[in-house]
């Protein structure tokens, strides 16, 4: 096998494979639920001015 062919192959088996990473990825980024957005401290309101 010629070594241009080999690079070939190469390249594109990796593009493949980043190509499906990233598909990857972003499927499991979009199956992960929403967080709610909830304050972890909240602050009484005295009615007091700064």
């Amino acid at each position: 096998m010629s070594r241009l062919l080999a690079a070939t192959l190469t390249m594109v088996a990796a593009a493949a494979l980043a190509v499906g990473a990233a598909l990857g990825i972003v499927a499991l980024l979009e199956a992960t639920p929403e967080q709610p957005n909830t304050p972890l401290i909240t602050y009484e309101n005295t009615g007091q001015e700064r």
